[in-house]
């Protein structure tokens, strides 16, 4: 059996089963607002596990913490209703249920949307445990705190995703093996970071703890780069015409997957992340202008794909089976708890939170 087929029996068998339906009730009832492709999947995922394990279809209810959600579209809540999930179009009520759960409220609208969003949340549930999963972290959390909401929030995000967007394109099992990022400087006690650690944990995900700006760092060079890259790349493609598209095989293919992306959704996952994509973007750029210098001179590109090669093979490393370290074991009001969880994810490794 090949790795991804050894985590699936990991995550989905009974003992994975069970320590992520632990986590789901420590995370205790979650609120989510914004159903599209991460918020849809998550409500999907959690939905699932009352099923016991059908993550595909919303069975009886096990006993298990309510996971319910809104959105602004009446088609996609209708769409989440007949396939049986909790969901609704009206945001004071779905707020004030929050408040009275108080339910682990999760903003998943895009970052275009987030400041309208926190400020019906300030009005009607101001005391509301609050986390995200916007792909960018440093203005999420400048908008919770211009929004009076920064006592119980804690960041996330999960790398996770599809060049598709919106209900139709969720999935249960999106987050499944994935990292989900929670940041360390919000102003969640101890107890409200072990819900949101607990969250990310009932998805099937593995917990890195980042600041808020190492995290922006770093998704600006392996996620909204390479979104600018494949447009650029998909763009140069078509510049060539219809023979060197009809030409263009897996090379061309993977590198411009995300460039099918919707413009909008590419704009908001990358433009608030600006300072930190134009750091890593002139760099690639200092790269490429170097690439083109040895062309014109009729030297090599040999440095620049040797040091692409060994880049390569790190991630490659980063993600196998042996070259992942294991998880930091911690547990979240104790003594350097979050330094000790913070070092780990600067090294690249997970926490791991019993539940």
């Amino acid at each position: 059996m090949d790795s991804s087929g050894t985590e699936n029996q990991q995550l989905n068998g009974p003992e994975g089963l069970s320590r992520r339906r632990a986590a789901a009730a420590a995370a205790g009832p979650v609120c989510i607002l914004g159903l599209g492709l991460i918020g849809g999947s998550l409500l999907r995922a959690l939905d699932g596990l009352r099923t016991g394990g059908d993550v595909d279809t919303v069975g009886p209810s096990a006993p298990l913490p309510a996971a319910y959600g809104w959105n602004r579209s009446p088609a996609t809540v209708e769409a989440a209703r007949a396939a049986g999930h909790d969901v609704s179009a009206d945001l004071d009520a779905v707020l004030a249920r929050a408040r009275a759960d108080d339910a682990l409220v999760v903003v998943g609208v895009p970052m275009p949307a987030v400041d309208t969003v926190l400020a019906r949340i300030a009005e009607a549930h101001p005391g509301a445990l609050l986390t995200d999963v916007v792909s960018v972290k440093g203005p999420v959390l400048e908008s919770v705190r211009a929004a009076g909401l920064v006592r119980r929030y804690v960041g996330s995000h999960p790398m996770a995703g599809t060049s598709s967007t919106g209900w139709a394109a969720t999935d249960p099992s999106l987050f499944e093996g994935s990292t989900w990022v929670i940041t360390s400087d919000g102003g969640g006690a101890p107890s409200d970071w072990r819900r949101v650690a607990a969250l990310g944990s009932s998805t099937g995900s593995r917990l890195v703890a980042l600041p808020s700006d190492e995290h922006d760092a770093a998704v600006a060079r392996v996620s909204h780069l390479p979104h600018v890259f494949a447009e650029s790349l998909a763009a140069s493609g078509a510049a060539g015409g219809r023979a060197a598209l009809a030409l263009g095989a897996g090379s061309f293919r993977d590198g411009t997957r995300v460039a099918g992306t919707p413009a909008d959704l590419v704009r908001a996952i990358c433009e608030p992340n600006a300072a930190a994509l134009e750091s890593v973007l002139a760099e690639a750029i200092e790269d490429l202008q170097g690439a083109l210098a040895a062309l014109r001179s009729g030297d090599t590109l040999g440095d620049l794909v040797e040091r692409g090669a060994a880049g390569r093979a790190e991630f490659e490393e980063a993600h196998s089976d042996s070259g992942g370290s294991a998880a930091v074991p911690i547990v979240p009001g104790t003594d350097d708890w979050l330094e000790a969880a913070i070092a780990a994810g600067r090294k690249g490794r997970g926490v791991e939170v019993e539940f």
